[in-house]
């Protein structure tokens, strides 16, 4: 689904961390250009 595509990962503190994003979508074939996690408030 991912494959060959760049993602920008952006998680919430309350919600999906971005790691946990990241780590999806390297499974699904993607490459996280960048990834953060933050609080939305």
């Amino acid at each position: 689904m991912f494959e060959g595509k760049q993602v920008v990962a952006l998680g919430e503190r309350d919600g999906i961390a971005g790691p946990a994003i990241v780590k999806c979508v390297e499974k699904a074939g993607g490459n996280v250009a960048f990834s953060s996690t933050e609080c939305f408030v």
